[in-house]
């Protein structure tokens, strides 16, 4: 009888059923501004990719645009959805991104209680609807967190020619979602994206008081870190994110929940 070494047999063991397992999917890390999150979307959005790309997984971190921005440079995350532009652009003059592509787009919505104490519907824009607000010191809640919408508001501030201060003026320093909670309780204006207010508005005491001016236009733009980790995965999901499948989906989120379109996909768009 051949007799084999026994490391030969260990080895052929070792060669059996188990081997041939799959390999552990790629987790690659997506930080994304909370509006994405809060509104639902990212909940449609990453099981369709998982289930196109199984060979990754997405782990996420939901924050203000200015903290993704920041996860980006310190090489913490491998790609961002954020909402900032300006912020984007100089992330991008840094050398902290790749490329940057538009995804979708809404638009941000000034919030406030059904009496409305500041006559903001009176308004003729949102400039003027915040100097009608800071006139009257109506209660108002910033985000206060360096996100897309909180820069949003310094911008709207700014066209109004006012620095908003005063017992009237809250920052909060959180996410969306919970900062429309604490201005529905306090009866105050707020700032929001449309997305985020549509699908929590059932249990909020606020309705839309101004929206359609041109200073409230809120685009989304996907990027890929410089100093990604997990390159490829970054890359496959930024790909993906302009990809006819993704842009369906965008597309049609929404309807069947509070019956229309909560983002419009714009991938490509100059």
């Amino acid at each position: 009888m051949r007799r084999f070494p026994l490391l030969l047999l260990l080895a052929v063991g070792l060669a059996g059923p188990g081997c041939h397992r799959a390999a552990e999917p790629t987790r690659f890390i997506l930080a994304t501004t909370t509006s994405v999150e809060d509104s639902g979307l990212l909940q449609t959005l990453v099981p369709a990719f998982e289930a196109a790309f199984p060979q990754y997984r997405v782990q996420y971190t939901a924050v203000g645009s200015g903290q993704a921005l920041e996860l980006g440079r310190r090489a913490d995350a491998d790609a961002l959805i954020v909402h900032s532009p300006d912020d984007e652009a100089k992330f991008m003059a840094d050398g902290h991104g790749i490329d940057r592509r538009k995804v979708m787009y809404n638009d941000f919505v000034l919030l406030g209680p059904d009496s409305d104490p500041a006559d903001v519907r009176a308004a003729t824009g949102a400039a003027d609807a915040f100097r009608r607000i800071a006139a009257a010191q109506a209660p108002f809640i910033s985000r206060g967190d360096e996100s897309g919408t909180h820069r949003r508001e310094q911008a709207v501030w700014k066209a109004a020619g006012i620095e908003p201060s005063g017992s009237w003026y809250t920052e909060a320093g959180v996410g969306m979602g919970e900062a429309l909670g604490i201005a529905s309780e306090r009866r105050a204006y707020i700032l929001s994206d449309i997305a985020t207010f549509l699908y929590m508005r059932r249990g909020l005491d606020l309705g839309i008081l101004s929206r359609g001016d041109p200073l409230l236009l809120n685009q989304y733009s996907v990027i890929r870190c410089t100093r990604a980790s997990h390159a490829a995965a970054a890359a496959a999901f930024a790909d993906w994110l302009v990809s006819e499948q993704a842009q369906s989906l965008i597309r049609d989120f929404g309807r069947d929940t509070v019956g229309e379109p909560l983002f419009v996909p714009n991938a490509g768009a100059a």
